[in-house]
């Protein structure tokens, strides 16, 4: 491709010149001298080693290349306006598209709130919400698909920053009506024996309840699997038996669904807006960003 030699001051008095069909005119349009306006068309023509225009006492016309130039510059032009406003836009919040990868919980219960909030500041910015397992929002992030991420895990990669939001810890989950429902507080031993709902082997989630049930002499037994929270906590809703999910899972307005502490150890995970360290946010994204950390703060 042939390097453009021509600047926009160039380009822009040849179109006003050829739309004004008088070199006065353009230049008293463009806040120009006729001689300067007269050098910026000569060395567009230079540059494009052909003549646009046609030179008269008393007009200007456009040569035949000059026609045919001119439809190209005008849409150039408009291309380049609407590029910059495009920004302007953006720059301003009037218009954006942010990225947001989260696990499922976080787009449950967290998300919504935000994002009303978010609604109402900046109502022409698109969200799009992918709600993906710990692995695959970590993985989102890292390869530039999400502008961040929301989980739980991420916080040891050196090329992400994790700034905390909230600490949530494990609970027990299970029917309003079962025996347990009115403790404040359950060991994890007496999970001996239990059969519980859990989430497949895949999960961070499984990888936590396994460690704290190794050391039972009689570990509870991971009767049904789900790949999701929301599908464990389904499970458990129908009443086919308990699940140790971590309390944001968990909204406590759920009419069928409680959940109780679990201790000795007591076992919780940090929440946070997980960032590639050298990607710098859109303008959007990064109010979005600031929202979320917003929220949290005064929560």
């Amino acid at each position: 491709m042939q390097r453009i030699k021509f600047d926009l001051g160039e380009l822009q008095a040849f179109v006003v010149t050829a739309e004004k069909s008088s070199f006065r005119l353009a230049a008293d349009a463009l806040f120009l001298s006729a001689p300067a306006l007269s050098r910026r068309v000569e060395r567009l023509e230079s540059a494009l080693g052909v003549r646009l225009l046609e030179r008269t006492t008393r007009s200007v016309e456009l040569t035949a290349v000059g026609q045919e130039f001119l439809h190209e510059a005008r849409s150039a032009l408009a291309g380049l306006d609407l590029a910059v406003q495009r920004v302007n836009d953006q720059v301003h919040l009037r218009r954006g598209r942010v990225t947001v990868a989260c696990i499922p919980s976080v787009a449950s219960h967290v998300l919504p709130r935000v994002l009303r909030a978010f609604a109402v500041a900046q109502p022409e910015v698109q969200v799009h919400v992918m709600d993906e397992s710990a692995r695959q929002v970590l993985d989102a992030v890292m390869q530039g698909a999400a502008d961040f991420g929301l989980s739980f895990t991420g916080s040891q990669e050196s090329a992400l920053r994790f700034e905390a939001l909230t600490r949530e810890r494990y609970v027990l989950a299970m029917p309003r009506s079962h025996r347990w429902a009115k403790r404040k507080e359950i060991a994890w031993a007496d999970l001996a024996g239990q059969r519980l709902v859990s989430v497949s082997r895949d999960s961070a989630n499984r990888l936590l309840l396994d460690q704290a049930t190794a050391d039972l002499a009689d570990p509870p037994v991971a009767w049904y699997e789900c790949n999701h929270v929301a599908g464990a906590l389904a499970l458990v809703e129908g009443g086919l038996g308990l699940a140790v999910l971590p309390q944001l899972a968990l909204p406590p307005e759920h009419s069928v669904v409680c959940g109780v502490p679990l201790i000795d150890p007591d076992l919780w995970r940090t929440l946070g807006l997980l960032q590639r360290r050298d990607r710098i946010l859109g303008p959007a994204a990064e109010a979005l960003r600031q929202r979320v950390l917003q929220l949290h703060a005064t929560a």
